[in-house]
């Protein structure tokens, strides 16, 4: 019988190659010109896109990268890289490729770092634990893209999430007791998930419910009263609704209403990035602040940790 030889290929959204305009203009053009994305009909989106979301996005949103930039690159391409390597250290015969479904490096060069590698099967392992179409499925419409143009393809085994897995969980759980034991339990544990337009729930998506499911094992395996803990969404962007609560407004509410001590952990996140580091770690900590809190902490991602890559070992396990 002959052989296989498997190959796993960790996947992410993306970054900027630089927090610069330009850098992050090319970035935007490609992630919003996605249909999983925005599926606003083209010949109404391009024209918004190209003149008037990116020529002034760009700029704000580069200076935001700056902020949180680090000296390796940008925080989630530093995360992610020492994510594949650590996984590729605790499997040594396993090729381990990282691709990216927006900038570089693309998930083309992934797979075809890995079929250098003369692998037979390919594992993929999208590194957002609740699915979504805006995420999930994105990778699995360019994972299709790309195979479309080969002769011969490999065997493919895809993991559509994680949400309520027992090792992601703990590794959550980890991360959560360590914050409090550094900086006391908070009167309200915040679980803020990245949103998505609430038509697209409407449609199908089955993301909030994943992400219900991911509070409701965390909620009973720290196990912590349920009143403690809050689940809200962040990142909107547009004018649609999208998932509620959303996560600043909540902060202020809880501020206003006097509550003192919070803290936030974005469990969807496989590693920090803008979205956490910037717009959790420091806009909505001043909205809560402001409002009346006197005391907030950001629980950091998973990012590299051995329970995370743990997690990815045990998660790939099956299909090697």
């Amino acid at each position: 019988m002959r052989q296989t030889k498997t190959g796993i290929l960790l996947a992410n959204l993306g970054t900027p190659d630089a927090p610069t305009p330009d850098a992050v203009k090319r970035y935007l053009r490609q992630f919003l010109s996605d249909g999983r994305v925005v599926d606003t009909p083209r010949a109404l989106w391009w024209p918004i896109l190209r003149g008037v979301i990116l020529p002034l996005r760009s700029p704000r949103v580069a200076k935001l990268y700056q902020s949180v930039w680090m000296e390796e690159g940008s925080p989630l391409m530093v995360y992610s890289r020492q994510q594949q390597k650590a996984l590729a250290q605790r499997l040594p015969d396993t090729p381990v490729a990282l691709g990216m479904s927006y900038g570089s490096p693309s998930l083309a060069s992934a797979v075809e770092e890995l079929l250098a590698h003369d692998v037979d099967h390919i594992v993929v392992l999208p590194l957002y634990p609740q699915y979504s179409c805006s995420t999930v499925a994105a990778v699995w419409d360019e994972l299709a893209r790309i195979l479309a143009t080969k002769r011969h393809i490999p065997g493919i085994s895809f993991i559509r999430d994680y949400a309520d897995d027992g090792d992601y969980i703990q590794a959550l759980v980890s991360s959560v007791r360590a914050s409090f034991a550094q900086h006391g339990e908070p009167d309200v544990l915040l679980l803020s998930f990245h949103g998505i337009p609430q038509r697209y729930a409407d449609e199908g998506d089955d993301y909030p419910q994943r992400c219900r499911d991911t509070t409701r094992e965390l909620v009973s395996a720290l196990d912590i009263s349920p009143d403690k803990v809050m689940m809200t969404f962040q990142s909107r962007f547009g004018r649609e609704p999208w998932l509620m609560p959303y996560t600043d407004e909540t902060l202020k509410m809880l501020g206003e209403k006097g509550v003192k001590h919070v803290q936030v952990m974005c469990p969807g996140f496989s590693a920090d990035c803008l979205e956490t580091l910037e717009e959790i770690a420091v806009q909505n900590k001043e909205f809560f602040l402001e409002a009346g809190g006197v005391k907030y902490e950001y629980i950091p991602a998973l990012n590299a940790s051995a329970e995370h890559i743990e997690m990815m070992v045990n998660l790939t396990a099956p299909y090697r």
